[in-house]
Formats: structure tokens, sequence, C-alpha cells
């Protein structure tokens, strides 16, 4: 049971309700909200230190700002907490990221107050100013915006495409960023830098403090020439620091920096900002999990937790008799080796270092590993720049993150038939992070795209040997996807061989069906095939290996063999693997009930995989329950030639 300290906070269920309360009452506010925060993500995981470093902002946004009228955007969404819970969601947060519960993100299907729906980075300025715009066009001129942006999201490319129109529109809209010096990593590059400089620079800090302090002193003209400092700061800066203001150059307003965890400063500040036209950017500092020692302390663990103690801090974790290792730690331990093996190996992720462990080969080969920050087109690019000079680069980003370097994928390298090898991380349904976070299309839009070969291993031993042979130099662009979470073997780290392209395996015998499996659930067909076996069923199953090219010796034994054949995959049915296995069959001309499970045409929202894979019926139970229906139901032999006959699983 939780104590019930949270006086205010009850009292809050809207933002309303919050604007009520005297200023000097939001200092206990943020306290009671920070502390609700840290009870509730302790005992149902998700995203910890992001939303504890803005909670003070969240509470002065809402304080000052009229929403829903006036509109927030946040960028990513992860740090949305605070907003949901003072937008009438406090009583509902406990089904947070959980199945038919609330998103983990900003949704506009959820609340009014969720102005853009977001889970990948950097898009808020863009949407915040399409936003700004539209109200103008439609009448509604003293509506204000905001968009709130990470320094780790402003590394992002489309974050500058914003910024630059934005500042040429002259529309009236503030753009917050949130300067914390972390991502999930610490941030990298230039950016990075830039905003270190302007926030540590011990000399421009400290004559701006005796400047300020000194004009504070000075009766009667003091407010006037504190505004005055406000406009020339900008000057100062590029004095002191030696450079021009960027914000300034792409026409903001730029202010700041200023302490983001002073929450009445911080409300005096934005008050004085929702009157000033035009674009402009509030600079504010803050720490990523501010007020819970642990996640101040090692802020990429406490990033995303999992269970924990609040009292001590200490992490709960699952305790197993035998060790299955994630698939991210098969992959980072193999690189290593790969890259001990081939000088030519190198590797390359935008701001996921240590979520997909290429922090392993970082440590140990520091120059030939690079984090290039959330820049996913730029990252495919520098890969096949690397490509053209004889280098071997695996390009490891999230399979939901790399739809956004899809024209970076075609043109920059399959047109050039370079050999990159896409790691796709994540890929299939990844459960809790919902609809923004599941990797279920790489296989559809790989597939389609020339030159590529697209593969999924069955466990972690493939891919281990999926990654040692596509070190060879003689392969064009090669897209390898594996899930999240834990293999099947305790035993993997088994000798190097390699695998023939285009070549799938036989797993299993059987007379009266086949399965056609891609990637991991053919453990969950192999499972099933138990199951059924204990019924009298003979099942066969095909673990396919490869979704580009086609084993086309297995797909001719299984369809001169077998009637019913049923294509597994945790990918979209639509133009995915059991698409082309259609594909293939009416072009051979072959006439049999094909039946394909996968991800249905609509987005998945949140939930446990065991409830996700359930409701795309294709988990073990889904998959018996299909054998039993179709080898029951259809004992007719088919007579004469008809096209070809496909049930699938796409409601």
């Amino acid at each position: 049971m939780k104590e019930n300290k949270s006086k205010l906070l009850d009292s809050i269920n809207y933002p309303e309700d919050l604007r009520k309360l005297e200023i000097s009452q939001l200092p206990e506010v943020c306290r009671e909200l920070r502390q609700f925060i840290i009870d509730e993500v302790s005992c149902n995981p998700g995203h910890l230190g992001a939303n504890l470093g803005v909670v003070e902002l969240t509470v002065a946004l809402h304080y000052i700002y009229q929403t829903p009228y006036d509109l927030l955007v946040w960028d990513v969404g992860h740090q949305a907490y605070g907003h949901k819970i003072l937008t009438g969601r406090r009583n509902v947060f406990n089904t947070n990221r959980k199945y038919h519960g609330i998103s983990g993100f900003p949704r506009r299907s959820e609340s009014i107050y969720d102005t853009f729906g977001v889970g990948h980075s950097s898009t808020s300025i863009s949407a915040a100013l399409g936003m700004a715009v539209a109200s103008q066009l439609n009448g509604q001129k003293d509506r204000k915006i905001v968009a709130v942006i990470g320094d780790g999201s402003m590394t992002g490319g489309m974050a500058f495409e914003g910024l630059n129109n934005a500042g040429i529109n002259q529309s009236d809209l503030l753009v917050i960023l949130n300067d914390n010096n972390m991502a999930i990593d610490p941030n990298v590059g230039g950016m990075s830098q830039y905003l270190l400089d302007i926030t540590r620079s011990e000399t421009y800090n400290k004559f701006k403090k005796d400047v300020w302090d000194g004009l504070g002193k000075i009766y009667g003209v003091g407010h006037k020439a504190r505004k005055l400092m406000q406009r020339t700061e900008n000057i100062l800066k590029t004095i002191i620091l030696k450079r021009s203001n960027m914000f300034e150059a792409l026409g903001f307003r730029y202010f700041g920096p200023i302490d983001g965890h002073d929450v009445v400063y911080l409300t005096k500040v934005l008050h004085d900002m929702r009157r000033i036209p035009g674009p402009k950017l509030l600079h504010i500092i803050t720490q990523k999990g501010k007020g819970f020692s642990p996640a101040e302390k090692n802020q990429t663990i406490w990033h995303a937790p999992g269970l924990f103690d609040k009292n001590t801090g200490l992490r709960i974790v699952e305790k197993e008799i035998v060790h299955h290792p994630k698939y991210q730690e098969v992959f980072g331990q193999t690189m290593v080796e790969l890259a001990t093996l081939n000088e030519k190996v190198v590797a390359i992720t935008p701001a996921m270092s240590t979520g997909c462990s290429l922090n392993l080969m970082k440590k140990k080969f520091p120059n030939r590993t690079f984090d290039v920050g959330i820049a996913e087109q730029h990252a495919v690019t520098f890969s096949a720049g690397l490509a053209t000079q004889g280098l071997i680069p695996y390009c490891n980003v999230y399979s939901t993150f790399m739809q956004r370097a899809y024209d970076q994928i075609i043109h920059d390298v399959a047109l050039q038939n370079l050999h990159v090898v896409f790691c796709l991380d994540r890929g299939g349904l990844v459960g809790a992070d919902g609809a923004t976070h599941h990797g279920v299309f790489d296989l559809a839009y790989m597939r389609s795209i020339p030159n590529m070969t697209v593969a999924a291993p069955m466990d972690e031993i493939e891919l281990r040997q999926m990654l040692y042979t596509f070190q060879a130099e003689t392969y064009g662009p090669v897209s390898i996807r594996y899930p999240r979470g834990k293999g099947i073997h305790t035993k993997w780290e088994v000798p190097f061989e390699k695998i023939e392209v285009g070549k799938g395996r036989v797993i299993h015998e059987g007379n009266q069906l086949a399965f056609l499996t891609i990637g991991q659930v053919g453990n969950f067909a192999l499972k099933a095939i138990e199951i059924l076996e204990e019924e009298g069923f003979s099942i066969a199953l095909y673990d396919m290996r490869f979704v580009k090219p086609l084993d086309e010796e297995i797909l001719q034994k299984t369809f001169t063999n077998f009637e019913h054949i049923i294509t597994i995959e945790d990918g979209a049915i639509e133009g995915g693997f059991g698409s082309a296995v259609i594909e293939w069959a009416n072009e051979k001309g072959f006439n049999k009930n094909v039946t394909t499970l996968g991800i249905p045409d609509h987005f998945i929202d949140q939930g446990s995989l065991a409830e996700l894979y359930k409701e795309c019926k294709f988990d073990i139970p889904s998959i018996c329950e299909k054998v039993r229906e179709l080898l029951k139901e259809n004992q007719q032999e088919n007579t004469g030639y008809v096209h070809l006959t496909i049930t699938g699983e796409r409601d």
C-alpha cells in the first residue's frame, strides 16, 4: 500500500485546479508529484529518470499556459508522466503501459491535453510549428504553442529543419530546450558540446551573475537595466564564448540558460515569455533523475530501471536458475569477436550503444565504434560512406527507428549495392512501449528493396552465425532483425560457422501440415508441435531464415507435399514474409491453402508480450487452435485448378 502524503496533488484533477493554488504552493506540488511518480514507477516499470527531471517544468507550464486551449507538444514523450497525472489521469495511472491501460507516451486519442502523438525523437518543433500556423489561419491568434525538446532530441536533423522553418516563418512559438546532457546514454556531438559550453562557461556565468546582481541594486532603474541586459546577453555570449548564438542565427530569440528545478522562478519566466511574440527558445538546465539519488547517480540505468525498491533504491531483478542471455548481449559480445577477427569491421549506432550492447565494442575498440547521436538518417549514410572505402559497417538501429532512414537505405546503400549490415534490434512486438516502438514493419519494407538480403534468426546462435557470415565483403546490403529480450540457449558461444545465404533448415518432419516460420516465432511453432503431436497430429516445421532470397527448394518441397501451409512471423502480414511465400506460390502455379499468421493490419497498443501475441493470434495456443481448425474442417480433396486460396488472420 502506498502512503497517502499527496494532499495538494490529490486536489488536482486537471490544470485548472492547479491554477487555483498560490505560486508559493508549487514547490510542494512538485515534491508530491515527484514522489507519486517514484511510487508508481517502482511497482509498474516505466521511464523514471526523464520524468523526474521535468517535474518543475511540467507544473510551471500547466500553471501558466491555459491548457488545453494552449497547446503543449512533448518531444519523444517518455517525460510526460507528470503531464498525464496533472491532466485527468492520476487515478488510472496505475494502468500506465499496461494492456488496455493508458499509453506510456502522449496520445491524441487518449486525452485532449495530448496534442500530438509521439514516441520517436525530434518531431516536436515541426509539429508545434504546424499548430502555430494553423492557429493563425483559424483566427485563434491568442493561442500559445509550446514545444518541449531535450538536448538529446536536438541532435536529430529534423529538429534543425523545424527550427530553420520556424525562424523564417516568425510564428508565435516557444521552444523549451530541456538540457540535461543525457538521452539514454550521454549525448555526443557538436550540439551537445555547444550547449555544455554555454551552460558551464565559468567566465560567462560569473560575469552574468555579477552584473545581474549589481543592476538589481540600482534603485528605480534596476528592472529596466536588467531587461536591457537580457537584450544584450547574446552579444556577451559571443564575446566571452567566442562563438555566435546558433538559435539567434536561425531567427529565434534565445533566453537562458536558467535553473529548470526552481519552479517559482521558472513560472515567472514563463509568465513573461507568454507575452513575447514570435519564435523564442528558453534554455533550461535540469538533472535527469532529479530527487531520487540512485537515478541521479546512474542516469543510463535509471532511464527505465524496471522494478525497484523506492525506499532503498535497489533494483528488483528476477533471478534465473538457468541464465538465458538477451539477444542484445549475444549481439554485443559477438561484435567484439568479429572486430577482433577482422580489422575492417566497424559499428554504428544512433544513441543506443548501451541498449543494443555496442558499449562492449566501444570499450575495446573505441576508434571503430561510432555513436552518432539521435540521427538515424546520418547513421545510414555515414555507414554507406564507410562501406565505399572497403570497411564493413554494422549499422545497429532499433527496428522502429530504422523507419526514419528509409530513403537513405534505398538511395545511399541499396542503389549503390554497398555492403552495409543493418542489425535491427527490437524486431517484432516489444511490449509496454506500444505502437510507437513495435518493430513490425521491417520485414515488409526491407524485402521490397532491390539488392537487399533480409534475414531473421530463430535463436541467438543463429544470430551469432548470421553476424559472422556477413563480415565477408562479397555481399550487398543486408538486414538482420532480432527481438528484444532473452533467447533460449544457455550455451550460445559456439564456434563460428557460415550460413548459406538464402537457405533455410528443417526443424521437424511431419506429413499433415507445414509451418514456414521466420525469426523467433519458430520457437512458438516448435512448442505448438509438441502439444499437437500428443493429439495425434503430424506437423512439419521449416525455419526459413531468409525472407529474401527465399529458399525455393524448401518451398517447392512444402507446396508439393502439403495441402495446408501456415506461415508465421512477428511482423506485418501485409507485404511481409507470408506475402512473399504466397507471391512465390502463385507465380509457380500452386493451389494450396495458405494461412498467414502475424501482425494484423492495424496498430498494436501496449501490453505484455504474452497478451500481444495472443491478440495477434500467433501465441502457442492460437497456433494450435488454427491447426486443429484447418485439419478438422477441411478433409476434402481439391479437384481442378483454381486460384490460390488464402486465409489470413487480417482482422
